[in-house]
């Protein structure tokens, strides 16, 4: 009864938990859109309180637009913009740091009421604080990241940051759904296998950095470099993937090498997540359990198809236009936060216990 009543008090918690993942995978797809229109680098300053607001006049407008004309950007790569393209642009980097405000703001108030309410058990505190953090954290990664383009020769901002930036939305995303998830998910409801929860994690291990070269791939803007499938340009194991004079730098600068790397993680996620799905079904646990065990196939599977729908629509990139190979990218995108929350509801749900046999 006591578990019951728990649950019921922090229902509300979960709930305002679960609003902030979906405000989160939002932010994410924003930022997918910011990257593929170019609008990065559109906003040359960090005012996190007067920057809210978008220039609400002409003369503004002007003002904001002769900032962004100093950019390495504008000055190697859009000397053709017009006001007007300016104004696409800066809208969609303002969206994106709008909405990471409003992120702050549904955080912050719910916070301080139940507070006050409270609803917060001494459990709640360490993983609200952690929460907290890792928000601030994301924030200042963001703007370094911005900062890297605004030097220099740089027309965009540093592939290895924007990975980095990527890797941290995804882990505050996944930290807040699984906060949610100890909140709402009753014991009872969890499946108990040591072998399959390895595996898991074995998988998400190889995800991360599956994402991590997916963020490459984007900063880099390597799907057009070789816009084939099977093959890439031609060949299964292409020449100069490691170029004498870059070294180890192949590894995340090199284009063909991204795409080799990119492709094979793909294949051997497919292959480990269909053996999990195996062992899932041979799992007999909750119906939690076993209305979801479908779903990390479905999704890895749907991945490899926009994955290579984006690369064989990458020979339709108009620059600043909104095309096909866009559409297939942040649809990529989504399938790939999908395909790691899964993951990790797996993870979740599927627990260690020496008494009952491992699957």
């Amino acid at each position: 009864m006591e578990n019951v009543l728990l649950q019921r008090s922090s229902r509300p918690v979960a709930i305002w938990l679960l609003v902030g993942a979906g405000m989160i995978i939002v932010q994410i797809l924003l930022g997918g859109i910011t990257r593929l229109t170019g609008s990065g680098l559109s906003i040359t300053e960090w005012d996190v309180i007067t920057g809210t607001l978008p220039p609400m006049s002409e003369a503004t407008w002007i003002d904001e637009f002769a900032k962004y004309k100093q950019t390495p950007q504008y000055h190697l790569l859009n000397t053709d913009f017009t006001l007007r393209d300016f104004k696409f642009i800066f809208f969609w980097e303002w969206l994106h740091r709008f909405w990471a405000r409003l992120i702050g703001v549904v955080f912050l108030v719910p916070f301080i009421i139940f507070l006050f309410q409270k609803r917060f058990r001494p459990s709640m505190v360490k993983p609200m604080i952690i929460l907290f953090l890792l928000g601030a954290l994301q924030g200042a990664v963001g703007w370094i990241m911005v900062t890297s383009g605004l030097t220099g020769d740089a027309i965009y901002v540093k592939p290895v940051r924007l990975a980095l930036h990527f890797i941290l939305a995804l882990g505050l995303l996944c930290y807040t759904f699984w906060f949610a998830m100890e909140l709402l998910v009753p014991k009872e409801q969890r499946g108990y296998s040591t072998n399959t929860r390895k595996l898991t994690m074995a998988i998400i291990s190889i995800l991360v950095i599956q994402l991590i070269y997916g963020a490459l791939m984007a900063g880099h803007k390597a799907a057009a470099s070789a816009p084939t499938w099977p093959d890439i340009n031609g060949d299964m194991m292409p020449p100069n993937m490691m170029k004498n004079d870059e070294g180890l730098l192949n590894l995340i600068d090199n284009r063909i090498t991204l795409h080799f790397i990119h492709r094979g993680l793909a294949y051997i996620l497919v292959v480990l997540v269909a053996v999990l799905t195996w062992r899932l079904l041979k799992t007999n646990g909750p119906s939690l359990l076993r209305k979801t065990r479908w779903w990390p196939i479905l999704l890895v599977l749907l991945q490899v198809v926009l994955g290579i729908l984006s690369v064989l629509k990458s020979v339709n990139i108009i620059p600043n236009q909104w095309g096909e190979f866009e559409w297939m990218a942040q649809l990529h995108q989504l399938g790939a936060i999908l395909l790691l929350l899964s993951l990790v509801w797996v993870l979740y749900i599927v627990r260690n216990n020496n008494r009952t046999a491992p699957v």
